[in-house]
């Protein structure tokens, strides 16, 4: 039996990417979101998520293959979806992952518009989704203890965009780096100006 040739180097491991596609807060909003974030950790502790961090996740993707990313981008080149405002007006704490945030209680059907088009065209192309009902929501606290609901303002997010972000996690943490930006249509903005300016 021919012995087996140790010196033949092995099959490279394709590159892989830790991807999601975001909602990715603009500079108003994100200090609005961590003042909150501040808040919060005067009431429950724990670790304070950075400023630079702060997105609402609309579908996780985990590692993913890079040369799949044109395919990524093609599901997201066809959602079409007005653009809208998020009101974040509800904190909350879940006990299981000891995370605090900062929710939407009643979110445009745009959000859930948005998330529907952007999973139902990443499961069309074979990736993975979260079927779970989505719950949009800014982490704002992590290892925290949670308790009484404190009130706290409520943070008023124009959501103009979606994102795809791509992680890394150092010895400091988790670091985003936003790769690819896609616009929502501006539609419902136009009608809503064309109707305030014909009365």
């Amino acid at each position: 039996m021919a012995e087996a040739d140790l010196t033949e180097p092995h099959p490279p491991r394709p590159d892989t990417l830790r991807l999601f596609f975001a909602l990715w807060p603009d500079d108003a909003t994100r200090d609005a979101l961590n003042r909150t974030g501040k808040w919060l950790h005067q009431h429950w502790g724990g670790r304070r998520m950075r400023a630079d961090t702060l997105h609402i996740t609309l579908a996780f993707l985990g590692s993913t293959p890079a040369e799949q990313l044109n395919t990524l981008v093609a599901c997201a080149d066809g959602v079409e979806v007005e653009a809208f405002e998020l009101l974040l007006d509800q904190a909350g704490y879940w006990r299981h992952n000891r995370i605090g945030w900062l929710g939407a209680s009643d979110p445009p059907p745009q959000h859930f518009a948005l998330v529907t088009a952007l999973n139902g065209a990443l499961q069309a192309t074979g990736f993975p989704v979260d079927a779970r009902p989505h719950v949009p929501h800014v982490t704002l606290l992590r290892k925290t203890a949670g308790g009484e609901v404190p009130a706290c303002s409520s943070v008023r997010w124009p959501v103009s965009d979606f994102v795809l972000v791509k992680s890394a996690t150092d010895p400091d943490g988790a670091h985003y780096e936003v790769i690819r930006r896609w616009p929502l249509t501006q539609e419902g903005a136009k009608k809503s100006r064309a109707d305030s300016t014909a009365a």
